[in-house]
């Protein structure tokens, strides 16, 4: 890295600005912009950072529409000149909110997200290394051109691939079969690898009506159905192995793909992509009958790709298309 770099940090809140009240003992957002610079252990030298309080919240509580703000807002930051950006934010959407910025910010500048697991007045909190790691990534000529990313625990991963895998260890994030892109070394940046399914968009806005629905055994199509009924403009679900479904489910997925509704496939499996192979009612019986196979996409993130692709105007084939590419 050559040259003062300058880092924006938009702050959101979630564990990492956390702290537990002494009378209720429930651990709320409470800290501020400037309490998280001041966390920082290092003098990251070389680099002027600019503190941006975008919400404080858990991520708990961030839909749609504020998931698509936040993209947006970063989009902004790097146009007015900052050289890459740092998102603190809650764990539990943390990949959501990463796979908008992936889908939406067009800048190929760095933008990084990071968190914690342990809140701010633990004895031993894990948000001052982390936002550390991250903000060096950002500032670095490696992270150019990645995508959104997720640095966590001195890894960093991918947007389209990474997942909490724990409620509360440190070492939350992995990317399952695909793997880490790298890591934070001190103050080195190690790139393993660099993600090929990338592509952005330029929505007005997200549709947040779409709607994750995981299937399990025995399920019928009553509640896709009632989504259909009541505003849906898709519906993702989550399916057995390959893509399969309950028969009673399958034949309601198929009727609303008739109908013109999106409905898009994903697994339940941790790992490996839909194929429509089986018949009967399976996977084959629901592609024939306009279901959208979205690769090794999981149900949140491809949620998170539809409403963009329906924001951004895509329907019909264009939808299909992109889902199927996007997924690999």
């Amino acid at each position: 890295m050559s040259g003062m770099r300058r880092i924006c940090l938009i702050t959101t809140g979630g564990t990492i600005a956390s702290r537990r009240e002494s009378k209720s003992g429930h651990v709320v957002a409470s800290l501020s912009g400037p309490d998280l610079r001041s966390m920082l252990h290092d003098p990251l030298e070389g680099i002027e950072l600019t503190v941006d309080e975008f919400c404080n919240i858990g991520s708990y509580a961030i839909d749609l529409p504020l998931c698509f703000r936040l993209a947006k807002h970063i989009q902004r930051k790097l146009e007015e000149g900052f050289d890459g950006v740092v998102v603190t934010h809650g764990t539990d959407t943390m990949e959501e909110s990463a796979y908008m910025a992936d889908l939406v910010v067009e800048a190929g500048k760095p933008v990084v997200f990071t968190g914690a697991q342990r809140a701010a007045d633990e004895p031993d909190p894990d948000g001052p290394r982390n936002l550390t790691d991250a903000i060096r990534l950002a500032a670095s000529d490696e992270a150019h051109g990645l995508g959104a990313l997720i640095c966590f625990e001195q890894e960093f991963h991918a947007a389209r691939d990474v997942t909490k895998s724990h409620a509360s260890r440190v070492d939350a994030f992995i990317s399952q079969e695909h793997g880490k892109l790298g890591e934070v070394d001190g103050d080195r940046i190690v790139v393993h690898r660099r993600p090929v399914l990338r592509r952005t968009y330029r929505a007005k806005d997200v549709v947040p009506q779409v709607e994750l629905i995981r299937i399990a055994l025995g399920m019928d199509g009553r509640y896709l159905r009632f989504c259909a009924g009541n505003g849906a403009t898709a519906i993702v679900l989550e399916g057995f192995g390959r893509g399969n479904a309950p028969p009673a489910l399958g034949a309601a997925a198929t009727e609303l793909a008739g109908q013109g509704l999106p409905v898009v496939m994903t697994s339940r499996c941790q790992r490996g992509r839909v194929k429509p192979v089986y018949g009967n009612g399976g996977g084959k019986t629901l592609a024939e009958g306009g279901v959208i196979f979205a690769g090794d996409l999981s149900g949140h993130k491809a949620r998170i790709l539809v409403s963009v692709l329906l924001g951004a105007g895509y329907e019909g084939q264009r939808l299909r298309a992109e889902i199927e590419y996007l997924g690999g």
